[in-house]
């Protein structure tokens, strides 16, 4: 990777990867961009290169790749779980299309591509523990059909034009950069916020569901490492299983409560978050990629736990 652009930089992922990314090549050589500029995004807009890119444009992705000479495009640019679900036409348009004119732009240009997958690419019919790298992927979400269609467009662009795409299938992502954004998994994030804000939480998900979850610095070594990979070791391409750690509310309230033993926990479960989150796996088999491309995460759960607090307290002023 020399010269990176990035889609959906002002999302989730992408605000921390921009400025992962500008430390690690140079402020130049990595571009971001987002359908527009938004609140609290000056840091990223401002510390390099920025473009406005809807990704459902495909001129908007080639002009940006000519004008930078861009190698690598790691496409974030996506409408996730919940939202896909309210608003399914977005969902696929965005998804979808946007996919296409990526990885349309990488076969006419050369560039790399790297999109992550996701677990809602299974569903109910899915091994539930220790979800198998290859195994069948019947998704009851637009989300989740969205990403098994885009697993299998990306496989076809390698195979069939050479285009290197590379991918994982990401878990629910716990940061304290950015507020959730939509996602079955983003109680993982509020549940925090809320105990440091409120000392109190109600969790739209029932006790006993167990969901894959991985801390935002694993998520970005993920991309990195894989992008960096050697590809003459990699037997997949794209959608890797990755994961770092597998719980419930119940276990996540009670690593909080060890750092903060005041907090409470009470439920009032959405019936539309519960029923994504049963169609989803407990746990995946990551053993694929931590062969071939020694993938590793650093974070258990208390030590997630820890660091978000510390770092939630100082951004909140508490």
């Amino acid at each position: 990777m020399k010269k990176i652009l990035i889609t959906g930089a002002l999302g989730q992922i992408g605000s921390e990867l921009t400025m992962r990314l500008r430390k690690e090549y140079g402020e130049n050589n990595v571009i971001s961009s987002s359908r527009s500029a938004k609140d609290g995004s000056d840091e990223i807009v401002k510390s390099g290169p920025f473009e406005i890119i809807d990704v459902t444009n495909i001129n908007h992705i080639a002009n940006a790749v000519k004008k930078h000479n861009v190698d690598t495009i790691i496409h974030l640019a996506a409408i996730l779980s919940a939202v896909g679900e309210a608003k399914t036409n977005l969902a696929w348009d965005v998804n979808m299309g946007g996919l296409y004119n990526v990885l349309e732009v990488g076969r006419e240009t050369g560039a790399a591509i790297f999109t992550p997958s996701s677990i809602a690419a299974f569903g109910p019919s899915t091994p539930a523990k220790n979800t198998p790298q290859d195994t069948i992927q019947r998704p009851k979400t637009m989300y989740g059909v969205t990403k098994v269609a885009g697993e299998i467009l990306c496989d076809y662009y390698y195979e069939r034009f050479g285009v290197d795409t590379r991918g994982v299938r990401f878990p629910g992502l716990i940061s304290y950069k950015t507020l959730p954004g939509g996602g079955t998994t983003d109680y993982a994030v509020d549940i925090y916020y809320k105990a440091i804000e409120d000392g109190k939480f109600t969790c739209p998900l029932g006790e006993d569901t167990y969901m894959d979850m991985m801390y935002m610095p694993d998520a970005l070594d993920a991309i990195i490492n894989l992008a960096q990979a050697d590809p003459s070791k990699l037997k997949h391409r794209n959608a890797f299983n990755v994961t770092a750690m597998s719980f419930s509310p119940e276990d996540i309230f009670a690593s909080i409560k060890k750092f903060m033993p005041d907090f409470t926990m009470s439920y009032d479960v959405n019936p539309t978050l519960q029923k994504i989150a049963n169609s989803w796996p407990d746990s995946l088999d990551d053993s694929a990629a931590r062969e071939e491309w020694g993938w590793n995460p650093k974070y258990d759960l208390d030590a997630m736990s820890k660091d978000m607090l510390e770092k939630l307290k100082v951004k909140l002023g508490k």
